[in-house]
């Protein structure tokens, strides 16, 4: 029995010599259930069944067939995402892709240029985030020789480079407001003017653009402009955090596994069971971005292909302590009652010889059956 937990498949007991005392210690070295001698039919496939369902996580999982292969997803709402994709992608509308970090921005923008009649030009990414603000208007518009203190040369911007392919205008949010004033006098006319030129350019760009901020509050506080928004959301995706979307769980994780896996130069370990059940459960703040660090870290750590509860982060593990705890004696108050009734039932309901079956005193018997509702109307004290 002491080598319950190291199998990995859902384990069910059978024995003729069942007590509680026997019950419990099962479960808790990590039998699935246990079932006394002789065992109902029906009851025993339903609980096989159950069993099944529960190790699915460690199947090898299906192939989802998708436009978009570079990202996983079945569940409702990335079909959703999927349809709007596909429908944009060939056309040449500025997007605007919207989700909490780590919901795969970057990703959809990439995949919607890769399917668009523009995917043999630039695709060029700008984090408003990480640019300075001073050098930002430089790096999207470009200067001119001697425009300012340091420009030695002539820049090139960013906008210019993408020409007749896509900009991709990561945390737009955060562009400042003066520059807010210029992109969208860019996305008026289609044209661009350096810093320190008074020639335009014309420039044939398609942009995309992503934000983890609410815009549309940002603009009741002055802080984005409305005309601005408006010309950024011609067609808007909305990216579910990972929590809306558990059912993809499973394809993400067993995505992450394989490549960690080979990154690290490791065989594609094992999940155990209940370490699938919680991750599908856990609610995922840093969403798709967090997951792949958590799996990553499993893989890394994991040192004998199975990745067992004690390789997740410690956050994940006080997360579910408490239910697991729920759950664990919630499981066990089921085996209890099932070994009380099956014992009275093989006794023609003599409690003092069904005490003797279970291992336990009759006034034992007599109080958990009252817990469980087991004594008649009759004796009820």
């Amino acid at each position: 029995m002491d080598k319950i937990n190291e199998m990995l498949i859902p384990t069910i007991m059978l024995t003729a010599y069942g007590t509680i005392e026997k019950a419990v210690e099962a479960m808790k070295l990590g039998a699935y259930h246990y079932l006394i001698k002789p065992v109902d039919t029906e009851l025993l496939i339903n609980v096989i069944k159950e069993a099944i369902e529960k190790s699915k996580g460690n199947q090898k999982l299906e192939k989802i067939e998708s436009p978009f292969p570079e990202i996983i997803g079945k569940s409702k709402p990335m079909q959703e995402v999927f349809y709007i994709m596909e429908m944009v992608a060939q056309t040449n509308a500025n997007v605007l892709i919207t989700g909490e970090s780590g919901t795969g921005k970057e990703l959809v923008a990439r995949a919607i240029h890769r399917k668009s009649l523009r995917n043999s030009k630039p695709f060029i990414i700008v984090d408003c985030t990480t640019i300075p603000e001073n050098l930002l208007e430089s790096e999207l518009f470009g200067h001119e020789k001697g425009a300012f203190t340091g420009a030695t040369d002539r820049k090139i911007g960013l906008i210019e480079i993408a020409n007749e392919g896509t900009v991709f205008l990561d945390e737009i949010g955060e562009l400042p407001m003066f520059l807010q004033k210029k992109l969208l006098r860019f996305l008026q006319e289609k044209e661009i003017q350096r810093i320190g030129s008074t020639h335009r350019i014309k420039v044939d760009v398609r942009v995309i653009s992503a934000t983890n901020r609410n815009l549309e509050k940002a603009i009741q506080e002055g802080l984005f402009r409305e005309d601005l928004y408006w010309r950024l959301n011609v067609v808007r995706i909305n990216l579910p955090p990972l929590r809306e979307r558990k059912e993809d769980i499973p394809l993400l994780v067993n995505y992450f596994l394989n490549k960690f896996s080979k990154e690290n130069n490791k065989p594609v370990p094992h999940i155990e069971p209940e370490v699938m059940e919680i991750l599908i459960n856990n609610d995922w703040p840093g969403n798709i971005r967090e997951l792949a660090n958590v799996i990553e870290r499993a893989v890394i750590l994991s040192p004998s292909g199975v990745i067992s509860i004690k390789y997740l982060p410690k956050r994940i593990q006080e997360k579910t302590g408490t239910i697991e705890k729920k759950e664990n004696t919630l499981n066990l108050i089921e085996v209890e009652k099932s070994l009380i009734l099956k014992a009275l039932s093989s006794t023609g309901w003599n409690q003092t010889k069904a005490a003797e079956i279970l291992g336990i005193s009759r006034k034992q018997l007599r109080t958990k059956m009252k817990n469980y509702g087991l004594l008649p109307q009759t004796e009820d004290d």
